[in-house]
């Protein structure tokens, strides 16, 4: 089992290196690596420091807000583990396409340090829908009240923005659906229990299946636990709403910081969240390529051809690469059980 997991993380990590090779020979080919690298280096310390930050606290949220979850329904746990939790997280989703990596070792690692796999799963299926839902609204508003956002500056890629609006929207409709409905989970384990056993990929077993009701018994009781208490649900939405803030929010900084002004913080922002709805659920390790290109396009007339590049590097290169670094390494400290202590 161990081997098969290694052998899988080896193959997404190189699927993952091959398309991050792609992507920086697509972009950086024919570019003047003087002129980009003099642009980058106007980038005030301050400014970097702040992008930085609002990286680590676009990852770090999570943790936050898993940790304030598991206190709430009574498990007992600490913020480091937690924040280790969404920077694992974090370079799981990064390495596989449409993010679908994360919570599985994310799960993983909460069941290994204590908390009950029921609990666990509604707590990332809580995180998981306010995460999406936040988005999906902030899409809806855009689209709503942003339409000359959309209309000056997507042009071309107007349709890949609504498939992103629209694949999110299902997205947390599936996920609320799952998490108010046992019944529906119940059904779909069964019916994937007596596949498994036609096709004699495991036998039939009443300790498969009794575990399972245990699993589901608890599941049920964390969501009832959570729906009595709409107060922690609303706190979530909050800190959601403004963990998604910040990742918005470093583009801005990055504008600024190269000394650049005439367009307003709030256009920035709800461009950045366009951008990221757009790529959001496409099947690409981290979105990569896909999100230099519509950035390219979106920001052109933002940060003109002058700076362009350079602010694609340092978002692209802070917001996501620097963070995935960040998650390799929590994983491989986690992984060699010398992670804090609680």
């Amino acid at each position: 089992m161990e081997k098969d997991r290694r052998r899988k993380w080896i193959v997404d990590i190189s699927i993952f290196a091959a398309v991050m090779g792609l992507t920086f020979w697509s972009v950086l080919r024919n570019q003047d690596f003087a002129d980009m690298t003099a642009s980058i280096r106007k980038m005030s310390a301050a400014s970097m420091a702040a992008a930085v930050f609002l990286a680590a606290a676009f990852v770090a949220g999570e943790g936050c807000m898993i940790w304030y979850l598991l206190k709430g329904i009574g498990e007992k746990t600490s913020l480091p583990r937690c924040l280790s939790y969404s920077f694992i997280g974090f370079f799981f989703s990064g390495i596989t396409p449409s993010a679908t990596g994360g919570q599985p070792m994310q799960l993983y690692y909460m069941k290994k340090d204590g908390n009950s796999l029921s609990s666990a799963s509604v707590v990332l299926m809580t995180v998981a829908v306010m995460y999406k839902l936040v988005l999906v609204l902030t899409g809806i508003g855009i689209l709503v009240l942003g339409r000359p956002l959309l209309k000056n500056y997507f042009r071309g890629y107007s349709r890949l923005y609504l498939l992103g609006l629209c694949l999110n929207a299902v997205v947390v409709a599936v996920l609320i659906l799952v998490m108010i409905s046992p019944g529906f989970i119940r059904m779909v384990f069964f019916k994937i229990d007596k596949l498994f056993i036609r096709c004699r990929i495991w036998k039939k077993s009443e300790r498969r299946k009794s575990e399972m009701e245990r699993f589901l018994s608890g599941y049920q009781e964390t969501v009832c636990f959570l729906q009595s208490h709409k107060k922690m649900i609303a706190a979530v939405a909050i800190g959601t709403f403004l963990q998604r803030l910040s990742a918005f929010l470093l583009t801005y900084v990055i504008y600024r910081g190269l000394g650049m002004h005439g367009f307003s913080m709030w256009d920035i922002v709800w461009l950045q969240a366009a951008v990221y709805i757009a790529v959001d659920m496409l099947p690409v390790p981290g979105a990569q390529g896909i999100t230099e290109v519509v950035f390219q396009h979106v920001f052109l007339k933002i940060f003109t051809k002058r700076y362009l590049m350079a602010s694609l590097c340092i978002a692209r290169g802070i917001g996501f690469y620097l963070m995935m670094l960040l998650g390799f390494v929590v994983f491989i400290v986690r992984h060699q059980n010398i992670w804090y202590n609680k």
